[in-house]
């Protein structure tokens, strides 16, 4: 790390920057991306090497991100926020492009650092749901009209749930780390489930879901807050920024914050779905874009959580079987786990499934009133 914090200093410098950086160092907890701080007297700047493992185009993400800040600022101008701190601002090479390409072919990239704000890894209340709720509301709502489909898909067929359902198929038939026997119970509750993993993508195909710029990683720890107030700011880590559909960053915001535990709990007893955390975040995201939203799209929100909670469940099952080839696990049964922890979470969700039909359309009516 010494070197490449050496190589930061030097490339920081290639930035559109004022003045030279005084002060380099690590930053935040990602595990993707190498982080850094860039500090110098005018003001503070975050460097970021990308991650060629995670994406393999990385000129592709830093092609959509500078689209979509850059319309994302219009927006916030337009409705008289501050484009320069409710958005990522991009720091262009002193050459003009957008990002630098070193000798190793790995992407670096600036953004300006906002100051005054704080992330938080869990929801500690309702209230604070609810401001994630309404930074990715306000997200949706000030992208609303941008072409979604002149975007690249960062990651291809990220959220075809009908193909991940296929590639855990096919990880039970290969059984390739024998496996299977100590998963068949776990392996039947989500086969179980097969028949409505094409719910959603079906109404895309059909036309009665329309296609938005979607963010795909709509974890808390991806919102900055006032670090006075506990106010939404600015939604953050545009790496997977691509075409989809809302219910994918609605549903994946719940399966992570509704949940009464960390993911990788393996104490089922401790698993649960929070309603009061849904209509937490439900009311702060249909507070602010309720009125960009179709009527099918509203319907299809408790679906969406359904949804990323089944497909992620899928995923981890999947990458277990086949050895926890993606996900980084602690230990040998930590996928096994997370798959258990999502189908747990899911199977307590499901009675609540017309609660919160009926959350949603409430909250999307007093959205639409204000």
């Amino acid at each position: 790390m010494q070197d490449l914090g050496h190589s930061a200093e030097e490339i920081a410098s290639l930035f559109a920057i004022p003045s030279l950086p005084t002060d380099v160092r690590s930053f935040g907890n990602g595990h993707i991306n190498d982080t850094f701080l860039i500090r110098t007297p005018e003001r503070d700047y975050v460097l970021q090497r990308i991650s060629p493992q995670a994406f393999p185009h990385p000129e592709h993400i830093m092609e959509n991100m500078a689209l979509v800040t850059s319309h994302l600022r219009s927006a916030i101008a337009s409705r008289g926020g501050d484009p320069y701190r409710e958005s990522l601002c991009v720091v262009p090479l002193k050459t003009g492009e957008t990002y630098y390409k070193d000798k190793d072919h790995h992407v670096w990239r600036m953004t300006v650092c906002i100051p005054g704000v704080k992330s938080l890894d869990l929801p500690e209340s309702p209230a604070i749901f609810l401001e994630s709720g309404r930074a990715f509301g306000m997200f949706a709502r000030d992208l609303d009209g941008f072409p979604a489909a002149s975007l690249h898909e960062t990651i291809a067929h990220f959220h075809d749930t009908p193909r991940r359902l296929d590639a855990l198929r096919n990880a039970v038939r290969s059984d390739a780390c024998n496996r299977k026997a100590q998963s068949e119970d776990l392996i039947a509750l989500y086969l179980d489930r097969a028949c409505h993993a094409g719910d959603l993508v079906n109404q895309l195909n059909a036309g009665t879901l329309p296609l938005r710029v979607t963010h795909n990683d709509t974890k808390l720890n991806n919102v900055l807050l006032d670090e006075k107030t506990g106010h939404a700011v600015c939604v953050i880590d545009l790496d997977t920024v691509m075409p989809g559909l809302v219910a994918y960053d609605f549903g994946d915001a719940i399966r992570f914050g509704a949940n009464t535990a960390a993911e990788d709990e393996a104490d089922k007893s401790k698993i649960h779905f929070s309603l009061p955390m849904f209509q937490a975040f439900a009311e702060g995201y249909l507070y602010e874009c309720s009125n960009m939203l179709t009527e099918n799209e509203i319907d299809s929100l408790p679906l969406g959580a359904w949804m990323m909670t089944y497909e992620c469940g899928m995923r981890f099952l999947t990458d277990y079987l086949s050895g926890d080839t993606y996900f980084h696990t602690a230990y040998p049964a930590h996928n096994l786990v997370r798959a258990w922890n999502q189908i747990t979470l899911l199977m307590d969700m499901e009675p609540y499934m017309p609660q919160m039909q009926n959350v949603v359309r409430l909250a999307a009516k007093k959205g639409r009133s204000t």
